[in-house]
């Protein structure tokens, strides 16, 4: 469990402080306005982060399995090496979000907006994208092996040498989307 508590944490954080590598584990910081924070290095696993603006935030190599993050506001956050594994992050924005080398394995991105965001070399397996806008994003060397990208945008993202294995994309908009080099066998909708 966190070593602090929801206020400790808010007032940290109020002051300007980091708190890289500290362990907030099952932290509620849901509904609060947190943009451009020091996260990284931070294990949340099981955090709740709800409806929580993390607009520029740096959750970098930070663990964040199964944390509670519908319709959180990623915008131009950096989750570079983060790991969100079995997450539920439906209905949020991670527009323009470095993710590159990260886990999201099994994570709920339902409905969520990924525009122009960078998740090369991360794991997606298994990820549910339905109805996602995923336009202009880079998924180049990136695992998303039997993932769920059903009615979703895909117009100008590129999936260079992806693992696109057993992925399903029934109804989604490829218009310019590179599949070049990209391992699509057993996948539907393509």
């Amino acid at each position: 469990m966190s070593q602090y508590d929801r206020n400790t944490v808010l007032q940290k954080l109020n002051n300007g402080e980091s708190l890289s590598g500290s362990d907030l584990s099952g932290v509620d910081l849901s509904y609060e306005t947190l943009k451009g924070v020091d996260l990284s290095q931070c294990n949340l696993e099981k955090a709740h982060l709800q409806n929580a603006n993390l607009e520029g935030a740096n959750l970098s190599g930070s663990t964040l399995n199964e944390a509670f993050m519908f319709g959180c506001n990623l915008f131009k956050a950096n989750l570079d090496g983060a790991v969100l594994d079995e997450s539920n992050m439906q209905d949020s924005n991670l527009d323009s979000v470095s993710a590159k080398g990260a886990s999201f394995y099994h994570v709920a991105l339902l409905g969520s907006s990924i525009e122009n965001a960078d998740f090369s070399n991360a794991s997606l397996s298994k990820s549910r994208m339905k109805r996602a806008s995923l336009k202009n994003s880079k998924f180049n060397n990136a695992n998303l092996e039997q993932a769920q990208l059903v009615r979703s945008d895909l117009s100008g993202a590129t999936f260079v040498n992806a693992v696109l294995k057993d992925v399903t994309m029934t109804n989604a908009i490829v218009e310019n989307t590179d599949f070049t080099g990209a391992d699509t066998s057993g996948a539907s909708g393509i």
